[in-house]
């Protein structure tokens, strides 16, 4: 009896005792995505002739565990940009409702309007030069948060993942 408690308490010491290794991946460009969040800045319009939705090429692909943000700049008041999670939904006197929304993959974003009336009748001021940030915040982070943010707060969420505004990747397309 005593031979096997004897090996009962090896395998056990055996089965709590581990190790861990620690993976970076890196993509084809050299870059670590695993431990780094980013943000891209798109500037896009919306027409009648793009079926008001544009695509946000990322540049490069995500992993399908990132976690996606997009912001868009709802407005800038001395200097300092107001920006708005996405989903976001405004509302227009009269009962008007425009939606910016968007959907994902690990290569792009798709982001459209939706609205309870013509969109052509929108003022240019919502169609014309809307500024967006994604932020990929990798699924490591994003899944195991100690603290959690308030991802509706941009500064809060820039500030919980260490993002810089000159790391901030603008891009053209």
């Amino acid at each position: 009896m005593k031979k096997f408690y004897s090996i009962l308490a090896f395998i056990g010491m055996i089965s709590l005792t581990s190790c861990t290794v620690e993976e970076t991946r890196v993509s084809d460009n050299g870059y670590d995505s695993d431990t780094i969040s980013e943000v891209w800045e798109f500037n896009k319009d919306f027409y009648a002739g793009n079926g008001f939705s544009v695509f946000l090429d990322f540049p490069h692909q995500i992993y399908a565990s990132d976690m996606v943000l997009v912001y868009h700049l709802y407005d800038v008041v001395n200097g300092s940009d107001f920006w708005r999670l996405m989903p976001q939904t405004y509302y227009f006197n009269g009962g008007g409702e425009l939606n910016y929304n968007f959907d994902f993959t690990t290569y792009d974003a798709n982001i459209f309007l939706e609205a309870n009336f013509d969109l052509n009748a929108l003022d240019p001021s919502w169609t014309q030069n809307q500024i967006f940030r994604v932020m990929v915040i990798p699924g490591y982070f994003g899944n195991k948060m100690a603290t959690p943010v308030d991802f509706n707060d941009y500064k809060a969420v820039t500030n919980y993942y260490d993002i810089k505004e000159k790391d901030i990747v603008k891009i053209s397309q």
